[in-house]
């Protein structure tokens, strides 16, 4: 895989995987005029958590279409079961998602509601800062976590064209640290076991889009970071698939991804393999969490479960990693 500095050269985009993330990933660079006014309409940028953590499952991400931006957080108690979410719109275009990742500072910053990235310029230690106010059915949420970059897990990073639009990912598993209370209760993070998952996306897409992802992360017995980021959605042939494994020291390729539930209940198990079998897990959802609009041409049809994945993957050298360990799944039928 090649290291490129720039997402988009000379008017020409790179597609395919990359050995980093682009210092400078911005898709609208490939158009001028009329056509890079159109396209600034079309892109939708997101920049998301997903914490793992043995008490809680939670999840945030900062989100533009540039019509419109938002933001959503929410944690989940293991023991307790109870859900707690708040979420928040803003203005198109105001939340700063980056085309060079670090040394940013993205943020949602709104009466009684902030997240606030802090990207470490040289790709150390970068911090998340969670401060909402409680409403009348949510507790407060508040907090700073560090993810440590000196730690983190080789990058998948994939740009490729989709039919009717193009997709550029960025992922990669971080060591968290810090604390994040939820009302009266502080959750600690201890970065020799917990994790966060990056997900980073700056897309064209079609007007009516559908995707099937899941991702999960855990450490080897020698404490060593693994996972798999992996993805269902309708792609031209030829084209690099936004899944991986992630093993020691590589983040390898991986393809041809089935979702396929165990029957139709919300909260029904789900079989996940690719054609290789590298990947053969079975997926058990705790919860769910549903997003539903109509907007007359606009809506969105999407839920996120989150719950245990257990079963195998294979590296590329043959080495099998048992996986039991927490994760996310989720659907998304979109017009915009």
């Amino acid at each position: 895989m090649e290291k490129i500095d720039r997402l988009v050269e000379n008017g020409a985009r790179h597609y395919g995987r990359f050995a980093n993330r682009p210092t400078d990933a911005n898709p609208l660079d490939e158009f001028g005029g009329a056509a890079r006014r159109w396209r600034w309409l079309r892109l939708k940028e997101w920049l998301g958590w997903t914490l793992v953590h043995p008490e809680i499952y939670s999840s945030m991400i900062l989100q533009d279409a540039h019509y419109l931006a938002s933001s959503e957080i929410y944690v989940r108690d293991k023991a307790s079961g109870a859900l707690h979410q708040h979420a928040r719109n803003a203005r198109g275009g105001s939340l700063g998602i980056p085309r060079a990742l670090w040394g940013s500072r993205p943020e949602i910053a709104a009466k009684g509601y902030g997240i606030r990235y802090d990207l470490a310029a040289d790709g150390s230690v970068h911090r998340i800062t969670v401060d909402i106010a409680a409403t009348g059915s949510e507790p407060a949420l508040s907090g700073v976590l560090e993810v440590d970059g000196s730690a983190a897990s080789p990058a998948l990073s994939v740009s490729s064209r989709l039919p009717g639009g193009a997709m550029y990912t960025h992922k990669a598993v971080f060591p968290v640290s810090g604390a994040l209370r939820v009302g009266d209760r502080e959750i600690v993070f201890d970065p020799s076991r917990d994790l966060a998952i990056l997900d980073e996306h700056k897309s064209f897409l079609p007007y009516r889009t559908t995707w099937v992802w899941g991702t999960f992360a855990s450490r080897t017995p020698a404490g060593e970071i693994i996972g798999a980021n992996f993805a269902r959605r309708p792609e031209l042939p030829g084209e690099q698939e936004e899944s991986c494994l992630w093993v020691p020291g590589a983040a390898e390729p991986l393809a041809d991804i089935d979702f396929s539930p165990t029957s139709p209940d919300d909260l029904a198990p789900w079989r996940i393999r690719s054609a290789d079998r590298r990947l053969d897990v079975t997926f058990t959802p705790d919860g769910r969490k549903d997003v539903k609009h109509q907007l007359g041409l606009l809506a969105i049809d999407y839920f996120q479960l989150y719950g245990r994945y257990t079963g195998t993957m294979r590296s590329l050298d043959g080495t099998s990693h048992e996986v039991d360990v927490q994760g996310v799944c989720e659907s998304m039928r979109m017009r915009s």
